[in-house]
């Protein structure tokens, strides 16, 4: 079966760092996949964060990612990370990493080109 199974979020205060991560089962090779991570509030759209390519592993970040989040992998682990850092209340999100089929500059692809999704995982930042 395959599988996407974000963990690491949590709750924490403005200024605050936390590590997400994006685990595949043994069915989804991430290294040979674009990889995205989106977050979502409760009556809002879905929006790309930042994505990494299969290829050489570019990254692309969207603007409320940029300065302040990282995308990267651990090819051993099967896993991408995002490193969220200088949090807001703001960012408070379910945050979800997907499979794609694209990953570039062209942001409004992201999202409509994903092919599996996790279940999410929370964050909650408190001013």
């Amino acid at each position: 079966q395959v599988q996407l199974v974000e963990s690491g979020g949590g709750s924490v205060h403005s200024g605050g760092s936390l590590r997400l991560s994006c685990q595949a089962s043994r069915l989804l090779d991430l290294n040979h996949r674009h990889v995205g991570w989106f977050r979502q509030v409760p009556g809002g759209e879905r929006e790309g964060l930042a994505c990494i390519t299969a290829t050489d592993g570019a990254t692309f970040y969207a603007g409320p990612a940029r300065g302040r989040f990282t995308i990267e992998r651990d090819g051993a682990d099967n896993t991408v990370f995002l490193q969220v850092d200088n949090l807001t209340p703001e960012d408070t999100a379910t945050y979800y990493c997907a499979s794609l089929n694209f990953c570039g500059v062209l942001l409004n692809l992201w999202k409509s080109s994903a092919e599996y999704w996790g279940q999410g995982t929370q964050v909650t930042v408190s001013s």
